[in-house]
């Protein structure tokens, strides 16, 4: 039997502050493309300087997906994401239009391109609320539940930063549910590998990108950062909700909170945002799919976009194909 052609996607991953909203909107301009954001926080509504979304009119130039899709005060989980980046694929392909992924949430672009699936298997509020009061309760924290997990789940302990309680729960939790670890668990589900996918890097010297972080963060506060964050209280949002935690948006809490001057708060958030940058560049170094591409000897996006095409060569006259387009339309000028 003939296996079906797989809907092509083109995925633009990398750290923070690295271009790659500019680079994506370059290549959907270029390919004919809609992009879908793999970005954990702008699926958001009302939380758009500090998530550095796309401006309106670039969301009117190109259609978007996955921006907008949830208020702050609700759980928005890696299985919805993966359910409707799914469903925004298929709707771009159906459109003749090439499926883009954007983003440096790398949870969410695995998600996608590697098919993981995320089962409610050992899910148990009350296990995990009791876990959560022994970890409060300890002298030690969530260290000391890493170091319960190390006995039954090594891997995952391995995987698992010590202080990192959500994760730590969660492998716990599922342990005690179902008697088996996460990472058997995780094991058994057979990746969906359902696109035929290329993905790009976008990367840069350190001190380079440092230097995007630090401006990026500093544009954000002149755009209005604090006034976004204050709006989002007054509206009732509570700053302990998972989206209010974002980077960006708990140190100014804090700061409209009394607890800490702005100055503080700026560069609190510039080094988390560092600190992020380096997560991220961990968690995509480990996948050797990734064609990495240093933006810094690109003077523009556009270029870095003509840079990508270039490499892209036949996937792209086979992508045309699949979306019952005419070919050639990625040697189109910008």
């Amino acid at each position: 039997m003939t296996e079906p052609m797989r809907i092509p996607l083109l995925a633009i991953v990398g750290p923070t502050a690295s271009g790659k909203s500019a680079v994506g909107m370059a290549l959907a301009r270029r390919l004919d493309g809609e992009i879908v954001s793999a970005d954990s926080m702008q699926v958001y509504r009302g939380m758009d300087i500090g998530t550095a979304k796309p401006s309106r009119g670039e969301q009117a130039e190109i259609r978007h997906h996955l921006i907008d899709v949830a208020d702050p005060d609700e759980v928005f989980s890696v299985a919805r994401y993966q359910e409707l980046a799914g469903t925004a694929i298929a709707e771009a392909a159906a459109r003749r239009k090439l499926p883009i992924m954007v983003g440096g949430t790398g949870l969410y672009v695995d998600a996608v391109v590697r098919g993981f699936l995320f089962p409610d298997e050992g899910r148990n509020p009350a296990v995990r609320a009791r876990l959560e009061r022994e970890s409060a309760a300890s002298a030690l924290g969530a260290p000391a539940l890493h170091a319960r997990l190390a006995t039954c789940d090594p891997e995952a302990a391995r995987r698992i930063h010590p202080n990192d309680l959500r994760r730590i729960v969660r492998a716990l939790e599922v342990f005690e549910v179902t008697g088996r670890p996460i990472t058997e668990l995780r094991r058994k589900h057979v990746p969906m590998n359902a696109y035929n996918t290329r993905l790009f890097g976008l990367t840069m010297p350190r001190e380079a990108l440092l230097g995007r972080i630090d401006a990026r963060v500093d544009q954000m506060v002149a755009a209005g950062l604090v006034d976004e964050v204050r709006r989002l209280l007054q509206m009732g949002y509570d700053p302990d909700a998972t989206a209010m935690q974002a980077i960006g948006y708990k140190e100014f809490v804090t700061y409209l909170a009394g607890r800490e001057g702005l100055e503080q708060a700026i560069d609190a958030v510039k080094l988390e945002t560092r600190r992020y940058a380096k997560r991220q560049m961990t968690w995509f170094r480990r996948h050797d799919d990734i064609e990495w591409i240093d933006v810094e000897k690109l003077s523009e996006p556009s270029d870095a976009a003509l840079e990508i095409v270039t490499r892209l060569g036949d996937w792209l006259e086979e992508a045309d194909t699949v979306l019952g387009r005419t070919q050639g339309r990625h040697r189109r000028h910008e």
